[in-house]
């Protein structure tokens, strides 16, 4: 996130932040997909076998496909060891320490899980009963019974951060007889649209969710969420992982109101992750920013991954230019495929970032509210279903309603379909946007812009990773500056409130002459006007992007809350964090986000030029967590 992004801003669709994871794994191994390698044909009474091709994904790992494996890295590592390398001002490591995909301290949070705490012993001993064995006394590696030796390549990005933490790692399972293979790759590559995590291209893979005031997970954990050739490579379970237990519960938590009901669902859901230990939890991460001294209306907040949230904000006196330091570069501009928050950061500079969550408490600053039960901007009402109606059923998977099919009636109870009408939960939610919504090159946004930013966020060509929430959407209907959603009946996320249609310029005449709105979605992502210098309605527009240099963004004169308080923003990519550091001491660059500056000794470097009065620095605390996925399959 330079960690990959959960909640969407233009991921699930254009909502929230630009907003909002089947079989049972066995004892040693994990099965995702079934596939019958197999056929029997009978012709005359002979029983022929006949080979079919095994499709990609479906041959388990030949090392991590070995459940005592994965719980074996689990015990080799040791992750307060980790959180000190990089987090060396943190008193106490433990606060920040994970044992599932939930903070601890958080309401979903579930005791009792199966834990996995640094006992070396116990890893080596799994290694032993899986077959990996150090050959003689001298050995510094395990190996098998063939001789193979026991390693894994290990793929994050360039970040010192990772770099730092991972370099532990690498000396932790050493110790264990485990050889890591560090790969370090560009952003661009293990984030990008057609490589790296997308394509599940990894064994050990290496990044960060940014942590949401709402657990989500449907995309990252449910069977329905693997990204494979056949598929379209759509959803965000790049493990590849299917237990069917944990995808029922799953999707049962976001599928309620009753926060009761989800924190019970929830737990389902941690035993599970934690017992099939697919994805190993290292820490909470520390948010840590910096900015010149002088720097006026900067505002990070936790719950907010996005500091870019009030840019039109920012300034430093007398200074009619902000320069911004990444050190990684967006690989595109088209936020439903690209996700790393060094892209997210610099779209909601051109689009403005219409629903906020700060301090994990949600707002809608480019809407006139945001629409709930309470301020009758969504409505709940009951309908009768009757079969042929694409319905949520009570495990949380939309489909058509049939006999046999087990709903959740009106009441809540769970009830099975045999013919007729059922009553039915549905919800309906009207956004209404803010007056004087207009494009930077002046035209006013209208219907067919919302229109079609839904229409390109639920098209299967466009590239998005998922169309979870687009595949629970009845209609959604457009009228001047409002839109009109109505969920399927059964479908009732506990974040309905951040299901927005974000507008793209349904008008804008593209360099052949074709008009925005008449540009097939397969076509997006490599269209200069959407991947590298879109239009929008934010407070800036990009001017300029020199590749592997800089971003040059000039105020959007039509924004409508006003000019920004400061003309021009660059953002300037610097690789080496040292060398970011030292400019932001210098004055050659005004801010320094958390992708950029980690949390190492570059931090103590700030701090001590903070408490001098020549910086400013901001630690917040943070939902974002860092983890190891397991590829459970080979292609």
């Amino acid at each position: 996130m330079s960690h990959r992004r959960l909640m969407p801003a233009f991921s699930i669709l254009l909502m929230a932040a630009f907003i909002l994871s089947a079989c049972q794994p066995q004892v040693e191994t994990v099965e995702v997909v079934k596939t019958e390698i197999v056929e029997r044909v009978v012709t005359q009474e002979v029983e022929v076998e006949v080979e079919v091709e095994r499709q990609p994904f479906t041959t388990p790992h030949p090392i991590l496909g070995d459940i005592r494996v994965r719980k074996a890295i689990g015990y080799c590592t040791d992750r307060a060891s980790l959180i000190a390398s990089v987090y060396p001002f943190v008193a106490d490591p433990s606060t920040l320490l994970m044992d599932t995909n939930i903070p601890t301290d958080h309401w979903a949070h579930a005791d009792g899980v199966e834990q996995y705490p640094y006992d070396p012993e116990k890893g080596a001993a799994l290694l032993d009963e899986a077959g990996w064995t150090l050959a003689s006394e001298d050995a510094a590696y395990r190996t098998n019974a063939a001789g193979d030796e026991l390693a894994l390549k290990f793929t994050t990005t360039t970040a010192q951060f990772r770099q730092t933490w991972a370099a532990v790692m690498e000396q932790n399972l050493a110790g264990c007889g485990i050889r890591m293979v560090r790969l370090h790759a560009p952003a661009s590559w293990w984030f990008g649209d057609t490589t790296g995590l997308a394509r599940r291209d990894f064994e050990l893979g290496a990044f960060a969710w940014v942590g949401e005031a709402d657990p989500g997970g449907v995309t990252l954990y449910a069977c329905d969420q693997i990204p494979l050739p056949s598929n379209g490579w759509e959803g965000q379970n790049n493990m590849g992982w299917c237990n069917e237990v944990a995808s029922e519960a799953i999707k049962a938590a976001n599928n309620t109101l009753d926060r009761d009901e989800r924190i019970a669902q929830y737990a389902i859901f941690q035993q599970e992750f934690a017992k099939d230990m697919i994805s190993l939890p290292l820490f909470n991460r520390v948010e840590v920013l910096a900015t010149a001294p002088d720097m006026v209306g900067f505002a990070p907040a936790p719950g907010e991954p996005y500091a870019s949230w009030n840019i039109y904000d920012w300034e430093i006196p007398g200074d009619d230019t902000l320069v911004l330091g990444y050190s990684q570069e967006p690989a595109s501009l088209f936020g439903l495929v690209e996700q790393a928050f060094v892209a997210q950061n610099a779209l909601y500079m051109i689009y403005g970032q219409w629903i906020t969550s700060l301090n994990y408490d949600f707002a809608a600053p480019y809407f006139t509210q945001l629409p709930t039960l309470e301020n009758g901007g969504a409505v709940l009402s009951t309908v009768d279903v009757g079969a042929g109606t694409m319905v949520v059923d009570a495990a949380g998977d939309v489909l058509e309603l049939a006999a046999g099919v087990t709903v959740k009636d009106a009441d809540g109870n769970e009830v099975e379909y045999t013919s007729g009408t059922v009553p039915m939960q549905q919800l309906t939610i009207t956004f209404e946007a803010v007056d004087g919504m207009t494009w930077s090159d002046g035209t006013p946004v209208t219907a067919a812009d919302y229109e079609l930013g839904k229409n390109i966020t639920c098209d299967p060509d466009s590239g998005a990773t998922s169309f979870f929430t687009c595949d629970r959407t009845e209609s959604a209907s457009f009228e001047g500056s409002s839109q009109t959603t109505v969920l399927v009946p059964g479908y009732t996320p506990p974040l309905y409130f951040t299901i927005a249609w974000l507008p793209y310029p349904a008008h804008q005449v593209i360099s052949d002459g074709r008009t925005l709105a008449d540009v097939p979605a397969a076509e997006w992502a490599t269209l200069p006007e959407i991947s590298e210098s879109p239009l929008g309605a934010g407070p800036y527009m990009i001017t300029e992007w020199v590749k592997g240099q800089s971003m040059t963004f000039e105020a959007n004169p039509f924004f409508w809350k006003g000019a920004p308080k400061t003309p021009k923003v660059v953002i300037q990519f610097i690789p080496d964090t040292n060398q970011a550091v030292a400019q932001l001491l210098t004055g050659e660059v005004d801010v320094l986000f958390g992708e950029t500056l980690g949390a190492g000794a570059e931090v103590v470097t700030v701090k001590e030029a903070a408490d001098a009065g020549d910086a400013a620095i901001y630690v917040l605390p943070s939902a974002t967590w860092e983890h190891v996925d397991y590829g459970l399959f080979v292609r």
